[in-house]
This record gives C-alpha cells, sequence and structure tokens, in this order.
C-alpha cells in the first residue's frame, strides 16, 4: 500500500501543488502597476523627445546610408500625436529632411549639430545646419552645437566653445550645447557661450544608479544644483529616460514597469515645478546594441520594430504583456516532467523515493516558473546570429534537462561524467538517454563558461542569464545529490569547471553589488552548477 500511495496519490498531489505555484507566480510577476500620470497622453502631449530615424540594420555608422523621406514623415506623423517637439543629433543620414517633414506635422525640432573629431566636417554641417535654421525658421525652434563632445573627448572645451562661438551670431534662434550634468558642472565655462544649458540626466548610467523608484527624485535633485550652477540660464533636461529591457546594474532594474514609472514621475515634476523634459528616446534602436548590450536598445517610449507605443493610454502597465501564454507554456513543461516521471518504463527495483518526487516537484516548479521568463529574455537579448544560437542554445538545455533528469533520477541513475560521454570507447556508456543527458550537462557548463568569463572580463555590457541556467541547473543538482555515486575519482576537468564557477560567482555577486539580484541569482547559479560537477565521479571502467 506504501509504495501505491507513492506512486500515484503522493506525485498527484505534488503535480497539483507544483501547477499551484506556476500560476501563482505569474499571476504575481504580471500584477499592472497603477501610476499617478499615464506616462504617454495624446491630451497632455509631451514637451519633447529625442528622435533617431534608424531600424533594423540601420545604423549611423554606415556614411552610406540615407534614411528615406518617407520612413521619416511616418515616424513624425506618429510622434506629432504624443509631442510637441522633437530633438535629432545629426545631420547626417537623410536627417536634414527633418525640419521640413516637421513643420508638415506641426511639430518644431531642436536641431542637432554631430561633432567631431574632424574640424573639417565639423565646420561644413555647422554650414548646413545654419541653412536648414534659416530655411525653417517657424519650425526649428534652437540649435544644438554638439552632444557629449567633452563626455568622449572628440575636442577640448576651447575648441568646442569656439565652435559655438561661431555658430551663434549666424542664427536667430537660440544655441545650445548638450552634455551629461557632470561635464556641465566641470567645465561651468561653456554656460557663458550659449543661450540655455542642455544637461543629460540618465540616472541608470550613473557610477552608482538609484533604484528606479528613486531615479526621479535623484534626477531633479541634480537638477536643482545645475540650476544653481548656472544663475539666470534656463537648464533643460536634455536627455532622461530608463530602459524597458536589459541588465540589471546596482538597484537599478531596467523592465517595463520601472521605465512607464520614471517617465511618469519625472513629467509629473516637471509639470509641477515648471522645467522642460526632452525624453530619451522616441524609438528603440537596435543597432545601439551591438556596443552598449541588451539594455542600449531599449529606451524608447515606442517599440522599435513594430513602431507602436509601449505604453498606450488605459492600458494597465505589466512587465510581462504575454504572461497568460508564457505561463501556459510553464505549465505545459511542468506537466510533461511529471509524466516522465510517472509513466517512464520502470528500470529500477524499489518505487521512488519521497525525496525523488520532491525533486521532481521542485525541477517541474522552475521550469514551470522560468520557462515563460527565458522566452521573454531570448526574445529581447539575442542579438545577431551568434546572440540567437547561443540564446537558443541555453534555452533548449533548460528544457531538455529537467526531463532528461527526471529520467535518470527515477531509473536510478546517477549523472554521467564528461569522460562517460566524450572519452574513449572503454568510457562510453551504451545508453542513450544517459548519453543525451550527459551531452545536455556537457552544453549547460559551457555555455555557462561563457557567460561567466563574459561577466568577469566584459560586465558592462553582459546580461545575466539567471533564468534558462537555473531551469537546467536545478534537476541537474537534485540528480546530483540524490542518485551520485560515493566512489571512485573526482574528474579533472569537473574539478576545474566546478573551481571556476566558485570563483566566478564571488567575483560576480562583489564586482555588481549586494543589491543587484540578477547578479546574486546568477551567482548563486553558477555555485549550484558547480557543487553539481564537483560530486562528479570517473566510472570504474574508465
Amino acid at each position: 500500500m506504501g509504495s501505491r500511495t507513492i506512486g500515484i496519490r503522493t506525485p498527484l498531489a505534488l503535480l497539483f501543488l507544483s501547477l499551484s505555484i506556476v500560476v501563482a507566480v505569474w499571476w504575481w510577476l504580471a500584477t499592472p502597476v497603477a501610476l499617478t500620470r499615464a506616462p504617454i497622453d495624446h491630451a497632455a502631449k509631451l514637451e519633447c523627445v529625442s528622435y533617431a530615424p534608424f531600424r533594423n540594420d540601420q545604423t549611423p555608422h554606415d556614411p552610406t546610408l540615407i534614411v528615406g523621406p518617407e520612413q521619416i514623415a511616418e515616424d513624425l506623423a506618429e510622434l506629432a500625436k504624443v509631442s510637441k517637439c522633437i530633438r535629432t543629433y545629426s545631420i547626417d543620414n537623410g536627417l536634414d529632411k527633418v525640419p521640413e517633414l516637421a513643420s508638415r506635422v506641426g511639430l518644431k525640432v531642436l536641431l542637432g549639430v554631430w561633432l567631431g573629431r574632424d574640424r573639417a566636417k565639423n565646420a561644413q554641417l555647422c554650414d548646413i545646419a545654419v541653412s536648414l535654421v534659416k530655411n525653417h525658421p517657424d519650425t526649428v525652434a534652437a540649435l544644438i552645437v554638439g552632444s557629449e563632445v567633452l563626455l568622449r573627448g572628440d575636442m577640448t572645451v576651447g575648441d568646442l566653445r569656439q565652435t559655438i562661438q561661431s555658430v551663434k551670431p549666424r542664427v536667430d534662434v537660440p544655441v545650445t550645447y548638450a552634455d551629461v550634468w557632470e561635464f556641465w558642472m566641470r567645465y561651468r565655462e561653456v554656460g557663458a557661450d550659449v543661450d540655455f544649458v542642455t544637461a543629460h540626466f540618465l540616472p541608470y548610467w550613473e557610477d552608482v544608479p538609484p533604484r528606479a523608484e528613486e531615479a526621479a527624485a535623484h534626477v531633479d535633485d541634480i537638477r536643482k544644483q545645475v540650476v544653481a550652477a548656472f544663475p539666470g540660464k534656463e537648464i533643460l533636461i536634455g536627455e532622461t529616460g530608463w530602459p524597458s529591457q536589459g541588465r540589471m546594474r546596482d538597484g537599478a532594474l531596467a523592465s517595463r514597469v520601472n521605465q512607464a514609472r520614471f517617465i511618469s514621475e519625472i513629467l509629473e515634476r516637471a509639470r509641477r515645478d515648471k522645467f522642460r523634459v526632452n525624453l530619451f528616446e522616441a524609438y528603440d534602436e537596435p543597432w545601439k546594441r551591438r556596443w552598449e548590450g541588451t539594455v542600449g536598445g531599449y529606451w524608447g517610449l515606442f517599440d522599435g520594430v513594430e513602431r507602436k507605443l509601449k505604453y498606450p493610454a488605459g492600458v494597465a502597465i505589466s512587465n510581462y504583456p504575454f504572461w497568460k501564454l508564457q505561463m501556459a507554456g510553464g505549465l505545459l513543461l511542468c506537466i510533461c516532467v511529471f509524466a516522465v516521471a510517472m509513466f517512464m518504463p520502470k528500470r529500477r527495483p524499489a518505487s521512488p523515493a519521497l525525496a525523488s518526487w520532491s525533486a521532481v516537484t521542485v525541477s517541474a516548479t522552475v521550469g514551470g516558473v522560468l520557462l515563460g521568463i527565458s522566452f521573454d529574455k531570448m526574445f529581447h537579448e539575442s542579438y545577431g546570429l551568434g546572440g540567437w544560437l547561443l540564446q537558443g542554445f541555453l534555452l533548449v538545455t533548460a528544457v531538455t534537462a529537467p526531463l532528461l533528469s527526471t529520467y535518470a533520477l527515477m531509473s536510478g541513475r546517477a549523472l554521467p561524467s564528461f569522460v562517460e560521454v566524450l572519452g574513449p570507447p572503454k568510457g562510453l556508456t551504451p545508453l542513450f538517454m544517459t548519453n543525451m543527458l550527459g551531452i545536455t550537462l556537457i552544453a549547460t557548463t559551457l555555455i555557462a563558461t561563457q557567460s561567466a568569463l563574459s561577466l568577469i572580463f566584459d560586465a558592462r555590457w553582459r546580461d545575466f542569464p539567471f533564468a534558462a541556467l537555473t531551469m537546467a541547473v536545478v534537476p541537474f543538482w537534485a540528480l546530483a545529490f540524490l542518485n551520485s555515486s560515493k566512489s571512485g575519482k573526482r574528474p579533472l576537468s569537473e574539478a576545474v569547471f566546478a573551481g571556476l564557477f566558485a570563483l566566478a560567482a564571488v567575483y560576480v555577486v562583489l564586482n555588481e553589488g549586494f543589491e543587484n539580484w540578477q547578479a546574486m541569482w546568477t551567482g548563486a547559479t553558477y555555485l549550484l552548477l558547480g557543487s553539481t560537477l564537483w560530486r562528479a565521479r570517473m566510472p570504474a571502467t574508465a
């Protein structure tokens, strides 16, 4: 009777528990937020928003690219519905058509001139900008001569001031320069050359970024410091925003909800205290992900592919707008894991113990909760063929690991060592399912190694693969601790990888800080994988 109870009643009860947890967690994850002010509201247009027309593989780094006026006109027609003004950064790549096209839809333009190291080109671009101002006096509201030139180190402050001074007498509109607020405070003498100060406040990118809930107040506090440093000058917030996707920095979490929250709160402060804000930016720009990682491509108010508002007025804002589909996928995986455990041909003499069924429950629940998150991360974090392949392989291992581990767990088999799968014939296991389990473990180890080394040597732009990696590692860990061999020699390869993951876990957590839960979670997963590999033993036949 005890065997029958473990075989039927307990697994069914645990399956129900697992499914209930998956539903409850996704219900919580998808909970929409209520904001005091809609981030984008047609009835209360934005003061201004940064605009760049580049779509898909288009990039301003391609000097031969000329964006068609039809593409720009399509964007401006949509932006005119939500904003009074747009800010541009360049007049290259077809952007010299912006003033004319903006005038047709009633948009004002803060016209930007992109300055660099080439003095001759700088002079040429300034001449074109002056002509555009004269040809469209009712559309160009101000001229921005250079953006973050001092931050990049492309010009000295003396050369910059000379350039601004050479342009200003030639136009009848206000002239300004744009840079991050720290460089305005460092080079205050530039304030004497401009009609107003255009300062950038991007709290996510600060050396010690604030949490999204505190970011608007943080920006306003710094704005007041800049106001005090430039008496008599208007301070335009020339850039401010928050990313909707990407890695966490300290306590600053990039998410849809946090982006909407920050925009709502900074606009409410601007309305209350009567200062101007230019939001960064209109559309997501995929090309930036090559240089800035995932987070660089997701600052837009509009989606970069479908060119639609991320937060239409009156629509609830959630981090997972497709949560029902993501939850359904997780529930299906959960059921499949239990099905493998219940209906596989039994190859062990005794019925599985309660500990084995508990391990199955944990693996199924973790997979059910994290599958939807893993799909979401793959969709947003994959860039280029290499990125899609890597993310795709990781997701495949994340899905197959709990299924194969459950099969091995219920068969009374242990995780195979690397040498059993890849070694000479005498070390090869004849069992197909065990070989597949070993291949999945090796693939997970290699992908985890790549991510760990990236987070050590190139951390700033790298995402944390916590969701899919956890899906794969948890069932491996459970199998290793329940069905591991107590005898045999520890393989050198597994020991080396275990040591690497232990060191990576410590480094990632210390480097990223204890407020970064994505880093903490990823580090814990590395430790879990390392402990799994540490328990590996060489088979007697190897």
